[in-house]
C-alpha cells in the first residue's frame, strides 16, 4: 500500500489563516505545506529567515498563498511582531501550530545553564507567548485551534540524555492542557501532536509496532486534523503518533 501524506486528507481550509513558528525546519515546514495544500494561507515564522523563505516559495510555487517572517518566539516582541505581521497580510489569524523547537544534547550533571534556558525558551516559553498573544485575539474574533507540537519525551517516556529538551516538551503539554481549560468558553481549542521516531528528526524515538519511523507528513496529517473541524469537539488533548511505541 502506498504511503498516505498529509494531502491526501479531504479537509478544506479555504478562508483560514495560519501562522507555523518553526516553519523553516523539517516538522514545520511539512505543516506549513500540509495547511496550505488544504486551502489556508500560511505565514511561516523562523529564527532562519532563509528557511522560512524557502518555506513560502513552495507555497507561493504551488499555487498557494504565504508570506515568510523572521522571528524568534522565545522574545516577546518578535512574537508579538509575527502576529501583528501575519493579522496585516491576511486579517483574521484563526489557525496557529506552535513547530519551533530546538534540542541540545549532555547529562543531566554536565549541561550548560545557557543550554538548558535557551531549549525551555524556545520550545515552551515560545508557546507560551503565542499562545497567549494569539489566543487573546482569538478569543475575541469568534475562536481559533491551536496545535502544540510536542514529543513522546516528556510523554511517560525519557531520552538517553537532553534533559532541557524532556523538561521543555513535558511542560508543553501541561500548557496545552492549561490553555485549552481556559480558552475553551471562549471559543479556542488547543491540542497537542506527540511524535515518535521521525525521520531525519532528533531526538530518535523509540521502536514501534508498525516497524519505521514516522514521516514528516504522518505528523503534520495529525496536526492537520487537529486544526479541522473534524476536530472541533477535541480540546486539551495529546496525540500519540507513534506507530504504537514499544
Amino acid at each position: 500500500m502506498a504511503e498516505r501524506t498529509a494531502a491526501d486528507f479531504s479537509v478544506r481550509l479555504n478562508g483560514h489563516a495560519a501562522i507555523v513558528t518553526g516553519g523553516g525546519a523539517e516538522l514545520g515546514r511539512a505543516c506549513a505545506l500540509a495547511l496550505a495544500r488544504a486551502g489556508a494561507a500560511v505565514v511561516v515564522g523562523d529564527v532562519n529567515p532563509d528557511s522560512a523563505d524557502e518555506t513560502a516559495l513552495r507555497i507561493t510555487e504551488a499555487g498557494g498563498r504565504a508570506l515568510a517572517l523572521h522571528a524568534d518566539v522565545s522574545n516577546r516582541f518578535q512574537a508579538s511582531a509575527l502576529i501583528e505581521g501575519a493579522r496585516d497580510a491576511f486579517g483574521r489569524i484563526t489557525l496557529l501550530v506552535n513547530a519551533a523547537s530546538i534540542f541540545r544534547s549532555g547529562p543531566l550533571d554536565r549541561l550548560d545553564e545557557w543550554d538548558w534556558r535557551r531549549v525551555i525558551d524556545v520550545n515552551l516559553t515560545g508557546a507560551f507567548f503565542m499562545t497567549q498573544l494569539l489566543g487573546r485575539v482569538m478569543a475575541d474574533e469568534e475562536g481559533g485551534a491551536i496545535v502544540n507540537l510536542a514529543s513522546f519525551a516528556g510523554a511517560g517516556r525519557t531520552l538517553p540524555d537532553g534533559v532541557s529538551y524532556t523538561a521543555s516538551k513535558a511542560g508543553l503539554l501541561g500548557l496545552t492542557q492549561q490553555a485549552a481549560r481556559e480558552l475553551a468558553p471562549r471559543g479556542v481549542r488547543v491540542n497537542a501532536v506527540c511524535p515518535g521516531a521521525v525521520s531525519d528528526y532528533p531526538p530518535h524515538g523509540p521502536e514501534n509496532a508498525l516497524g519505521r519511523p514516522a514521516s514528516d507528513d504522518d505528523i503534520a496529517a495529525a496536526v492537520l486534523f487537529l486544526l479541522s473541524d473534524g476536530a472541533r469537539f477535541i480540546t486539551g488533548q495529546a496525540l500519540h503518533v507513534d506507530g504504537l511505541a514499544l
